[in-house]
């Protein structure tokens, strides 16, 4: 995960979430008033010392603010942090309401694992705090369609406050190279990988040239003079980490056990990476043998020669679809699904349509690969979650673009729009602005097992309705998923290389170099253990399911099940199952 971003409070979509229990919502739980009491004064300390995340957060008054990631900073914003901890403990133990009690030890769950993440990057790491990447996110939550136009210009000031030309304000770069020098000067500390730190100095042209063409896209004015010198600040900074950080980057992406198993953690990973690779070997020739025989049908329907489901695949991403017909084809394509969700019954619908929009290039280099953006929800005046589709991964050395041709044909789109959309993550997060969970449920809770989980279960129940081409590439995605979760561990345990990973990609999940290239820098250097999340979450909601089916036999009713989950809010697996066992099937029966 990039330290620097994380400092900022600024939020890397599909692996991370910020927000909380929207304004206004009228929830008739009052318990969610009080656990939101205790958890707004956390809030409070983040959103101080990363106005970013406020401001994200439909929060005005943080929007000409920016952060100031010095040590100094880190280690004030901890002890008030400790400070509040430490009264909402003593809360809980008077604390009747379990809720209230849940989510009182979500938070202190949460802190724990947050500072035990601090003192190890303290104690072991030269951080690569990449600017571009940074002041690019920290204006990219202002200038945005969804943000109200008379907030944007703000902006402006932000960005002059980055360059430094603002009275009282240092650059920005100059104080990520102070951070960087202080933990440089401690002895026997671990560098960034080489291959992470050239991969993103390569992609940083995309940050600030996107910087530039937001500005320009909202029409402001008196951004060209702070720009010009940020511009020059970010490019010197580039080649300081060159001749700094660089030369003594680690060849070995592999990250020391430590550090991998607080990732794990992190993500919501409670098993030995061992045991995920085992669990997910087996599904990965089970999802193999299930789609044979597809393969072979689809083949002979369409009269192809090869019955092989890599060559099926092959067959299948040969229609593209391009250019201006894309977007009107996803949106299509979500209609489709809607009727299906309500033909079924498989989960309850709101009434307003989801959002579905393409990528620009900067937000690809940030985040390359398809992912939802969640609306604001503390703040929220009617901004909803977008699902974002990009098409290209920017070439690390700046030169021509690999081609996606992964997202962008007929078959696939099922699955995609079932994972992002509906019934997947857009349904999931908007759900919670609409209908209203805690602070502690939306924010705190949130683990990429949980929001993962969910986007790969949604996949499995739209799979029975989708024409056969549609299944197979469902089946193909569920098969990269199990890829992905023996390949991350065994990428850092050293038993697979990444060229054998590239091997597995491309010749067994049958994916473009693109992709390949994407997945490959998830498990080394972007991400290492939030690949395996998407199978174990899956596996965690799937086998929840089965549990509840076979206590309630003819009572199931798979909607009213799927409700209550998305009402729950980004419980983790164990919370979730606590829920169902305890409030659900109860009801039910």
């Amino acid at each position: 995960m990039n330290q620097l971003l994380r400092l900022l409070g600024v939020a890397v979509v599909s692996m991370l979430a910020t927000g909380a229990l929207a304004q206004g919502q009228t929830a008739d739980r009052a318990w969610i008033a009080k656990s939101n009491a205790y958890t707004q004064q956390l809030l409070d300390v983040q959103f101080e010392h990363a106005p970013e995340s406020g401001s994200r957060q439909g929060l005005v008054k943080f929007d000409k603010l920016i952060s100031n990631p010095t040590l100094e900073d880190q280690q004030a914003r901890r002890k008030q942090q400790e400070v509040v901890l430490t009264k909402l403990k003593a809360a809980e133990a008077t604390e009747k309401d379990k809720n209230v009690v849940q989510d009182l030890e979500i938070l202190d769950k949460a802190f724990d694992l947050q500072f035990r993440e601090q003192d190890y990057e303290l104690a072991h790491k030269v951080p690569f705090m990449n600017a571009s990447s940074a002041v690019f996110g920290g204006l990219r939550g202002l200038l945005d369609d969804q943000v109200a136009a008379e907030r944007r210009p703000d902006a402006v000031v932000r960005l002059r406050k980055y360059a430094g030309v603002e009275p009282g304000y240092k650059p920005f770069t100059e104080i990520l190279k102070q951070r960087t020098l202080e933990q440089i000067a401690k002895p026997g500390l671990v560098y960034p990988s080489k291959a992470e730190v050239e991969t993103e100095l390569g992609r940083n042209k995309n940050y600030v040239d996107g910087i530039a063409a937001l500005f320009t896209k909202y029409k402001l004015t008196g951004w060209d003079e702070p720009y010009a010198k940020l511009k020059v600040e970010l490019a010197d900074y580039d080649a300081w980490v060159r001749t700094t950080i660089l030369p003594k980057a680690r060849t070995d992406f592999r990250e020391p056990a430590e550090e991998y198993a607080l990732d794990l953690e992190g993500y919501g990973i409670d098993i030995p990476p061992a045991q995920m690779a085992a669990m997910a070997h087996k599904a990965f020739a089970e999802y193999q043998a299930e789609m044979a025989p597809l393969a072979a049908q689809i083949a002979k329907q369409h009269g192809w020669a090869s019955t092989d489901y890599r060559d099926v695949i092959k067959e299948l991403k040969k229609t593209q679809i391009t250019g201006d017909a894309i977007l009107p084809f996803y949106e299509k394509r979500l209609v489709e699904i809607e009727g299906i969700i309500r033909a079924q019954n498989l989960v309850t619908l709101p009434d307003r349509p989801a959002i579905i929009r393409l990528a620009t290039a900067a937000e690809t280099a940030q985040q390359p690969a398809p992912h939802m953006t969640p609306p604001p929800f503390l703040h929220n005046t009617g901004q909803r979650g977008e699902f974002v589709l990009p098409l290209n991964i920017p070439s690390a050395t700046g030169g021509a673009e690999d081609k996606y041709d992964d997202f962008t044909f007929d078959a696939v789109a099922w699955t995609l729009t079932a994972h992002e959309a509906r019934p997947g993550h857009e349904l999931q997060f908007d759900s919670m602005v609409e209908h209203g969970v805690s602070l502690a449920r939306a924010l705190y809770a949130f683990n990429s097992t949980n929001v993962e989980g969910w986007g790969l279960y949604s996949e499995y129940v739209m799979k029975p309705y989708m024409p056969l081409e549609g299944q197979l590439m469902s089946l193909d995605l569920r098969l990269l998923r199990a890829a992905r979760a023996f390949l991350d561990p065994e990428l850092q345990s050293g038993k697979v290389t990444p060229e054998g990973a590239y091997k597995v990609l491309e010749n067994d999940v049958v994916l473009s170099h693109a992709f390949a290239t994407e997945e490959v820098e998830r498990f080394t250097f972007r991400a290492p253990g939030q690949a395996n999340s998407y199978f174990y979450g899956y596996t965690k909601l799937l086998g929840l399911r089965k549990d509840t089916e076979a206590a309630l036999g003819k009572k199931f009713d798979q909607e009213k099940f799927h409700d209550f989950i998305l009402a729950q809010g980004l419980l983790p697996p164990d919370l979730m199952r606590k829920a169902v066992m305890e409030e659900f099937i109860p009801s039910q029966k």
